[in-house]
């Protein structure tokens, strides 16, 4: 299941992270302390876990952002092979 957490803090992570935005979790984060979310760049970074809280989402809400999410990652893996072919020529 996705989950979303909210941006409370972005200390010397501004160009990455915007303060009270939502963002997906797209994996829980292996190291102790940190969370990884898909950030501004549209890559997943880990973060200090401390700069997010959980949210829960209406359901309706949720439908929504997943499917966006998915609409963005599959535009990002479209691209990431447009780039392989052009660096294939």
């Amino acid at each position: 299941m996705l989950k979303f957490v909210i941006c409370i803090n972005n200390k010397d992570y501004e160009a990455s992270l915007e303060k009270w935005k939502i963002y997906p979790i797209p994996k829980e984060g292996k190291v102790k302390g940190y969370i990884r979310v898909i950030d501004e760049s549209g890559e997943d970074y880990l973060y200090p876990e401390e700069y997010f809280l959980p949210i829960e989402l209406p359901t309706i809400v949720y439908e929504k952002l997943k499917k966006e999410y998915e609409k963005f990652k599959n535009f990002l893996i479209k691209i990431c092979k447009f780039i392989k072919l052009q660096s294939d020529f």
